[in-house]
């Protein structure tokens, strides 16, 4: 069962990257994902995430005090407007799309405003 641990941490790892640039998709959960087959799997390449400036944070923030900070929440929400806008401004999208776009984007803005967040 350990052996499929690692390429799932890869998957995960992957997705958290794509995360950070694409508006719909999280990066919290697949980090989180990531560490927690890591952990299963290659505790040395856990320790590299955890280390890590981009996502280190995120780990311990999450584990410490179940949050996100509040630049991460603001850059995620400011992310989902922009990519939603920009998709029904130039996507050429017809009323159905949009209107499927509007609330996946509105569901992944009421749970990303939902999150608490870290209190320092």
């Amino acid at each position: 069962m350990n052996t499929l641990y690692l390429p799932l941490a890869a998957l995960c790892f992957a997705l958290a990257v794509v995360g950070v640039f694409v508006p719909l998709l999280p990066t919290t959960p697949f980090v989180l994902l990531t560490s927690w087959c890591l952990v299963r799997s290659s505790p040395t390449l856990d320790a590299r995430l955890r280390s890590s400036r981009l996502f280190g944070q995120l780990i311990s923030d999450w584990e410490r005090e179940r949050a996100i900070r509040p630049g991460a929440k603001r850059i995620a929400l400011l992310g989902i407007a922009l990519g939603v806008a920009s998709s029904l401004a130039f996507g050429g999208l017809g009323w159905p799309l949009q209107l499927v776009l509007l609330l996946v984007a509105g569901y992944g803005a009421w749970f990303v405003w939902r999150l608490p967040i870290v209190r320092r």
